[in-house]
């Protein structure tokens, strides 16, 4: 099994998964996330367990999209949980992730929703 650098802190998984990914590495990509992690991709589809997240991820891999870091916004953090996220560069929408610390101390991904696209405000009269 290959060893991984760790995410010592939550912010580290944003850049290890772009590193993983631009490297077409759907087994690094899938060991950011806990066992029984739940990734809300494709679109409209939930994807669970760090199994099904590689199968995924080798798929998505398979066509060599690029990926380029993106600025995260401040962590929150209430003890060994926390959430990150990073605006679209195309500034639609968000991407948001609950992290949890591992016994180790490293973090992993236990939520994940790569794209979230608010609905148009409405306008009130």
């Amino acid at each position: 099994m290959t060893e991984y650098e760790k995410a010592m802190r939550p912010e580290d998984i944003t850049r290890l998964f772009v590193e993983r990914s631009n490297a077409g590495d759907a087994a690094g990509v899938a060991a950011l996330y806990e066992e029984d992690a739940v990734l809300a991709f494709p679109p409209g589809e939930v994807t669970v367990g760090r199994e099904a997240i590689r199968t995924l991820w080798e798929k998505v891999l398979a066509g060599r999209p690029r990926f380029e870091p993106e600025q995260p916004l401040p962590t929150l953090l209430s003890g060994d949980i926390a959430l990150t996220s990073t605006p679209p560069k195309d500034g639609t929408g968000a991407r948001a992730q609950v992290v949890r610390r591992q016994p180790d101390g490293s973090w992993l991904r236990l939520l994940d929703q790569p794209e979230f696209v608010a609905p148009p405000q409405s306008r009130g009269a």
